[in-house]
């Protein structure tokens, strides 16, 4: 009976090993772009001032995204992080207001493969953003800092397309945070007395009644060889209203930058000849 046993059991060892053997390996690129944007700013916070300020905006940014390793073909994630500047002045155009902040995200996406070149995906993501405006003119109150961690709903759309023989792959993805939480003084309260101690009523839960944000990007790869050109347009909305000060900022940039795919391989492993590729964007690498 024993040895019965032991040949079903290393009967069944040997099954799952071969339909391991069977089973391709799977490569997940790393799809990366390094952009620089640049357009047009327009704020108004009143807690520096009641006046609109329009001028000009640069920023750098950093994005990654990957098939995910538990399912690669359904779920990707994506990383991005930037650094921005802004300058802007009143209408007259004796004062200037300055910003700058880094803005840090994380999302995991659900993709569908509709057709061979069209991908459609939505999931959620967490962002991190910190920065603060800072008005020449003012005396008491020269500082507005800006400080959000949010949760919320992002996804993309993406299209592969030719334009003569240059493959190019067109993707839209906007991104709306839902809920979490915000950094805002009362009305009329310096910097000074939160650091003598008054801690209250600082920070707020973030709902879309007090806090909207909606990034919009939509961009174009051009593959010109392995490393492509990406063009393209970036827009920001943010409003608040919180403790009877309200907060308003738009950006319009265009983006330029590069792009490309980049895939790990150990040296000391040979690949497998049957292992299979999946695209960050899409499911199926497309011809």
């Amino acid at each position: 009976m024993r040895k019965i046993y032991a040949l079903f059991l290393a009967a069944l060892l040997f099954g799952v090993n071969a339909s391991a053997e069977d089973e391709p390996e799977v490569l997940r690129p790393v799809t990366a772009a390094y952009t620089i944007e640049g357009g047009t700013s327009h704020i108004a916070d009143t807690y520096l001032s009641p006046i609109k300020y329009s001028g000009w905006t640069t920023s750098l940014r950093y994005e990654r995204m990957q098939a995910m390793k538990f399912s690669p073909d359904r779920w990707v994630m994506q990383l991005a992080a930037s650094v921005s500047l802004q300058r802007a002045l009143n209408y007259v155009g004796n004062s200037t207001m300055w910003y700058a902040g880094v803005d840090f995200s994380w999302g995991m996406m659900r993709r569908w493969q509709v057709t061979p070149g069209l991908t459609l995906a939505i999931g959620g993501e967490a962002a991190a953003d910190l920065g603060g405006l800072y008005a020449m003119r003012n005396g008491n109150n020269p500082v507005s800092a800006k400080a959000a961690v949010t949760i919320g709903a992002t996804g993309y759309a993406a299209y592969n397309m030719k334009i003569g023989r240059l493959p190019v792959t067109l993707c839209w993805q906007p991104s709306l945070p839902v809920t979490g939480v915000f950094f805002s003084p009362d009305y009329g309260e310096l910097y000074y007395e939160i650091y003598l101690g008054d801690h209250d009523n600082l920070v707020h839960c973030a709902w879309w009644g007090n806090y909207f944000r909606l990034d919009n990007a939509l961009t174009a790869d051009l593959h010109f060889g392995a490393t492509s050109l990406r063009v393209g347009y970036r827009g920001m909305i943010l409003s608040t209203k919180v403790n009877n000060l309200v907060s308003r900022h738009f950006t319009h940039s265009a983006v330029i930058g590069v792009s490309g795919e980049w895939l790990s391989l150990n040296p000391r492993r040979r690949m497998s000849p049957k292992a299979r590729i999946v695209n960050a964007l899409f499911q199926n690498q497309w011809k």
